[in-house]
């Protein structure tokens, strides 16, 4: 019966286009095959995830592996990765089943010539799981004891390890086999179902096994319940990590991802494995801000020479780690650094290095940041806020790159290029010693100087406030009209033009009002209505939580705001957005804590484990530290109520 491949699917649709990638598959032209084989492998087994056109294909993917022109590895591959495919249950179902069917078939693959034939097929039954692939643990058994090659032995020891039921007794015959692999699969695998703490006498076996062969193990290329012994280290017990680490496993940087407070044990192997790429380094200066100050010696020794590199990227992130470090050498070389580059992102995290380590030794910095506004990336423009001495000096500067943006948004082009494109060119009124600022970073650039005139308040002066009153005076279509509207009332102590536009998004859908209204402060008692009503009628945590946090900061009140800031910092989804919560702050600022809230941040102040993530490493403190102080500040400081 003919397949109705075009009522079928795959990952991009109609599965029509099957039968010609199948016809594919039996060219001579082994370019052609490798083509049709990454497609049909993305189209049927999409990152894991399995379609209804996936069953149907398997008798002919079956058929090729056994009598087409070639790829008969990858075909075997691809079949497993069908039958370990997730999906709905019914067509999850049917995929396993196909392969299941096509099995018997396949099986005088488990003993070819060529090893790498003999692995897949080791793999496929790995991926059919039970119960499916029961009936062929007396092959994979007999396979152990007639395999030559060890990179099957390993698999098929592992492939054992998930299939087979009992206690794994079998695999401690496995531990002094005079293959490294094999005895890495055998621990590895007692590894995965022990009791913690993990046996030491297992780590060591995995750890002397795998520094004699080093090689990846990823968890991708089996199917669950598979752990790398890697992971199971990492993830579950941080002195058995650093058991294998003092054995030649690199896990240093796994480790204090993972867990707490480890930087100062895992140094010497952060240092060994330093290549000195940028990124590595970035790694270092994040890791440096965790060291205790008689650690840091052993840093800048390490890092100084990368000061003479000819990659400008790898002289700023050495410099980041440096000033991390706390060398004072650290801030000419920023100095002469921004004067050179100014736009790049990593000038911006070596200032950030310099500006936090030495505070006010790092006025040089600022200064030259001062200096070259006309090519200053908009990061690098918000820095001056730290600077007011500075900042105050560059008022005149900063507005006109506020009004470079405010007329080049409201003169009337079109599209964003088209409306941006006069305001790069307005930017040279500040005189151009390098490149102009893109247009594309315009309203960054606007937005950042538009924070900096609002650190300053009053000290903006006139200058300053008749940039901003331009810009807010733009109208709500702007992005940059409400944060000039609120630095304005700052600068002048005028709150009209913000309220006046935050009238016009109340009577919106959207709700973004509400913290533009918190940022207000007293002046927003006019919204004040509109506020207590979604934080008496808020649906959820995080829509009580924002209006009770508005309320405070128009108000002042804490009878009815403590407990809805509370419940929406302890249901903060996985502590992960960059920053501190505004709740952990507002509450600290309180100095009340409902008692609801003081296991959970309890659990976040003292877990071994880190609670908050960094995804984007750029040099600075780990967020979770920063989370971990903040958090014990609020429970030291605040009053609890019952």
């Amino acid at each position: 019966m003919e397949t109705p491949w075009a009522d079928l699917s795959h990952a991009y649709g109609p599965a029509d286009d099957i039968p010609g990638l199948l016809r594919a598959m039996e060219s001579e032209d082994a370019d052609v095959r490798e083509q049709a084989w990454h497609d049909l492998f993305s189209a049927l087994c999409h990152q894991g995830t399995v379609y209804d056109a996936a069953a149907p294909a398997v008798p002919h993917l079956a058929r090729l592996a056994r009598h087409g022109p070639g790829h008969r590895r990858e075909l075997l591959w691809l079949i497993g990765g069908i039958a370990d495919g997730s999906a709905q249950p019914a067509v999850r179902g049917a995929a396993r089943r196909a392969v299941a069917e096509v099995l018997p078939d396949l099986l005088p693959f488990a003993h070819d010539t060529d090893a790498e034939i003999r692995d897949a097929m080791v793999l496929l039954i790995a991926h059919l799981g039970q119960p499916y692939a029961l009936p062929l643990l007396p092959l994979l058994r007999a396979r152990l004891d007639a395999e030559s090659d060890p990179e099957v032995r390993e698999h098929v020891v592992t492939a054992l390890g998930l299939l087979a039921a009992g206690d794994g007794g079998w695999r401690h015959g496995l531990l002094a086999d005079p293959a490294p692999r094999v005895r890495l699969a055998a621990a590895e695998d007692l590894l995965r179902t022990a009791e913690l703490p993990l046996p030491g006498d297992l780590v060591d076996i995995c750890a002397r096994a795998y520094t004699a062969d080093p090689h990846d193990r990823h968890a991708g290329y089996w199917p669950h319940p598979y752990r790398p012994f890697t992971d199971r280290l990492v993830q579950d017990d941080p002195e058995a990590s650093l058991r294998a680490l003092a054995q030649g496993v690199p896990l240093a940087h796994e480790i204090t991802e993972r867990w707490r407070d480890q930087e100062a044990d895992t140094l010497p192997w952060v240092l060994a494995e330093l290549d000195g790429q940028a990124w590595e380094l970035y790694r270092l200066a994040r890791f440096t801000c965790a060291l205790p100050a008689e650690a840091h010696e052993r840093v800048r020794e390490r890092v100084l020479p990368y000061l003479d590199s000819a990659d400008r990227a790898v002289r700023s992130a050495a410099l980041t780690v440096l000033a991390r470090a706390g060398t004072a050498e650290a801030v000419p070389e920023v100095v002469r650094l921004v004067e050179e580059a100014p736009g790049p992102d990593d000038t911006v995290r070596a200032v950030t290095a310099v500006a936090d380590a030495f505070g006010a030794q790092a006025l040089p910095v600022a200064r030259a940041v001062a200096g070259r506004l006309d090519a200053a990336s908009p990061r690098l423009v918000g820095m001056l806020a730290r600077y007011p001495e500075v900042a105050v000096e560059t008022v005149p500067g900063l507005a006109a790159l506020i009004q470079a943006y405010a007329d080049g948004y409201g003169g009337g082009a079109s599209g964003v290029d088209g409306a941006l494109a006069p305001a790069a060119g307005a930017v040279g009124m500040l005189g151009t010693a390098g490149p102009a600022v893109g247009a594309v970073d315009m309203p960054r650039t606007a937005a950042s100087a538009i924070a900096v005139l609002r650190a300053l308040g009053p000290a903006a002066g006139a200058v300053g406030a008749e940039a901003l009153r331009a810009t807010a005076s733009g109208g709500a279509a702007s992005p940059v009209s409400m944060p000039a509207a609120l630095a304005y009332h700052r600068v002048t102590g005028d709150p009209e033009l913000a309220l006046g536009l935050l009238r016009r998004e109340v009577a919106g859908p959207a709700s973004g009002w509400v913290a533009y209204a918190g940022e207000l402060g007293p002046a927003a008692v006019p919204l004040l209505p509109r506020l207590e009503s979604l934080l008496a009628g808020g649906r959820t945590a995080g829509g009580r939580g924002r209006a009770a946090l508005a309320v405070w900061r128009v108000t002042g009140r804490t009878e009815d705001t403590v407990e809805p800031l509370a419940g929406w910092l302890v249901g903060h989804a996985g502590w992960s957005a960059p920053g501190l919560p505004a709740a952990l702050r507002a509450l600290t600022a309180i100095g009340l804590l409902p008692r609801f809230a003081v296991d959970p941040l309890r659990e976040v102040a003292d877990s071994r484990r880190r609670v908050a993530s960094d995804v984007f490493v750029e040099g600075g403190p780990h967020p979770d530290y920063l989370l971990r102080s903040a958090v014990r500040a609020l429970l030291d400081s605040a009053t609890v109520l019952d």
